[in-house]
């Protein structure tokens, strides 16, 4: 008889917090990437060293913080009060040790389960704290979470204030590289959302006077707003408010507690809910919500005490109230929205013209739409039932409480072998198949109508989920898969012209990816490189002794399932595809899709890149 297993207390395991940080982190920093994605972990690291300088701004001390990021190595310096120096070691080792649970200091602070810097500091294989008060200095050092010098207290002549510096470990977070334009993102709105603060970025100063008005300033243009940046701020809230005249769909920037609140949630419901109310309120007509919020871009800022957010990287709040004994967020949006706007549009009649005539425009295009959109569901609805062009996984990005949520991914691909490789070695939890047949549509210039009337349009939107907003967007990326030769190149274009025409949110809030898949693969008996560059190949080569194999990939399609598995895994490359914020999107999309052929011709002359294939023999 076999001897069954014992269950005893030798088979309970008590981590420490080093191990569990380490052996889990995607329960404290969300997922882990390479920073080709504003969410990957590598910038929630630096955000939670960044957030406690920022408590102390909020708090009066320190107007400058200064960050640098170096190859790997990242710094924060602020000039608030700095920790205190008995409790330096304890404030980023042990954990729940801070100081935000005194509430009356940081009543209205993100980090407020004390876990922050201690995440930092366990994923990093280099972590100091230098803190500075009364002229003196107490300093120390980590590897992956345990000390490994422990300065003695020391006067000093610097300006008080905490110093940080670490660098993430390349064994968790793999191949990882930092992007400028998503640091800059990110510290351009902690100054948003801080008026006052000076962020020092490797020598670039960034600064806001006019908080979110500056927001939407720097990301709709003047010539695109309906009406000037409506600003309504009061102590706990803070509101900026135009329309677009080109753009389809609604576009917002959410924020509590500083916090940059990417998936809304109860405050952007209230917020989108309230703008209706108190529009039909004031014309005395009842519109439909998404003719009042249709081309609407806006911002909004909340501060609530002790708030509860759906997951650790606090992208949705979930908080109903206000904070202990205050009002309900819903109760306290739609009284400030109710009185503050409504005032707003009373006082500014020529605002309150330009809105309803783009509310009348919305709901004749609407009417326009409205029975082709019902075909459109109805074929929509019986192909789903055998819908081939979509092979679904099983997490997607509305589900909050899922941990792997963020790595929820749709890969746009052509043709049959591409499709087929990507769904035979793809992770069925997380990654999606979305097989176009051919070249898509160049849907330049066209009306709405188009994304209901072609066939693919309507089923990729459907996939994604983002026909009347983005709050249900069903994938966190969207990658575009297809061949490096002139073909996929004109695939990309075709396909980013969509997504720039109806729905830019998607590129603007960093969702949209090239997917990078290898030139070659360089092997010998007992190895296999796979090359993304022709440096690449000749440091492979000379890797590999003998005379190794070398293979050129022409096209997806080459390449097989149990390889391709190695190109979508956890070594996945991806290039964003970014939009400078001072770019108009129409002036770009007339530009690479519109009839000015001679200036374009002109631009792929002079920005012409000849590679030659040099296979050494």
């Amino acid at each position: 008889m076999l001897e069954q297993n014992q269950y005893t207390e030798d088979n309970i395991r008590s981590l420490d917090w080093k191990e569990h940080i380490r052996m889990r982190p995607g329960m404290y920093i969300g997922k882990l990437g390479d920073g080709s994605s504003p969410d990957d972990g590598i910038y929630i690291l630096l955000k939670e060293v960044l957030d406690n300088s920022i408590d102390e701004f909020v708090m009066g001390s320190g107007k400058t913080i200064e960050v640098t990021v170096k190859d790997k190595t990242v710094t924060v310096r602020d000039y608030g009060r700095g920790i205190p120096l008995g409790k330096v070691v304890d404030v980023v080792s042990k954990m729940n040790t801070g100081g935000k649970y005194d509430s009356k200091a940081f009543k209205k602070s993100v980090g407020l389960n004390g876990v922050g810097t201690k995440a930092v500091n366990a994923l990093s294989t280099y972590f100091r704290v230098e803190s500075v008060r009364d002229n003196q200095q107490k300093a120390a050092e980590f590897s992956g979470g345990k000390i490994t010098l422990d300065e003695d207290v020391i006067d000093t002549t610097k300006r008080k204030g905490t110093k940080v510096s670490f660098i993430a470990d390349e064994t968790i977070f793999k191949n990882y590289k930092y992007r400028n334009e998503y640091i800059i993102k990110m510290l351009k709105n902690y100054c948003y959302l801080n008026t006052g603060l000076t962020i020092i970025y490797n020598g670039e100063k960034y600064h806001s006077d006019n908080g979110l008005k500056d927001l939407l300033g720097e990301n709709i243009n003047e010539e695109d707003r309906i009406y000037p940046i409506i600003h309504l701020k009061d102590e706990d809230i803070e509101l900026a408010i135009t329309h677009s005249k080109t753009q389809y769909s609604e576009e917002y920037y959410s924020f509590v507690n500083g916090q940059n609140t990417t998936q809304g949630g109860t405050h952007l419901s209230a917020f989108r809910e309230a703008i209706v109310k108190t529009v039909k309120e004031f014309y005395g007509k009842s519109f439909e919500a998404a003719d009042i919020r249709k081309s609407i871009v806006s911002a909004i800022s909340v501060k609530v005490e002790e708030p509860v957010f759906e997951s650790q990287t606090k992208t949705k709040l979930g908080s109903t109230d206000m904070g202990p004994n205050l009002p309900t967020v819903r109760t306290f949006i739609n009284d400030f929205v109710k009185t503050r706007f409504d005032n707003f549009l009373h006082r500014n009649p020529e605002v309150a013209e330009a809105l309803l005539k783009k509310i009348l425009q919305a709901e004749r295009e609407r009417k326009e739409l409205s029975g082709i959109r019902k075909i459109a569901r109805e074929r929509a609805k019986k192909a789903s039932l055998h819908n081939k062009k979509l092979r679904d996984c099983r997490v997607h990005l509305t589900d909050t409480k899922n941990s792997r949520s963020l790595e929820s991914t749709l890969f746009i691909t052509e043709g049959d072998s591409a499709s087929g490789s990507i769904t035979k070695s793809r992770d069925v939890n997380t990654q999606a198949v979305f097989s176009l047949r051919g070249k898509p549509l160049n849907s330049y210039g066209m009306s709405k109508k188009i994304v209901y009337e072609n066939e693919e349009f309507n089923l990729l939107q459907a996939a994604l989920n983002i026909e009347e907003d983005m709050e249900n967007l069903r994938y966190n990326n969207i990658v575009i898969a297809t061949d490096a030769d002139v073909d996929g190149m004109h695939i990309r274009l075709l396909l980013i012209t969509f997504f720039l025409q109806f729905f830019p949110e998607l590129i603007k809030e960093g969702h949209l990816y090239i997917l990078q898949t290898p030139l070659f693969r360089v092997r010998n008996k007992k190895e296999t490189i796979y090359c993304y560059s022709e440096e690449e190949r000749r440091a492979a080569i000379n890797k590999l002794t003998g005379k190794p194999e070398i293979t050129r990939f022409k096209g997806l399609g080459e390449i097989s399932p149990d390889e391709f598995k190695f190109f979508i895994g956890e070594d996945i490359r991806l290039d964003p595809i970014m939009l400078d914020s001072a770019t108009s999107i129409q002036k770009l999309l007339e530009f690479y899709m519109g009839k000015n052929t001679p200036d374009r011709q002109e631009f792929i002359i002079n920005n012409l890149k000849v590679e030659l294939d040099v296979l050494e023999e």
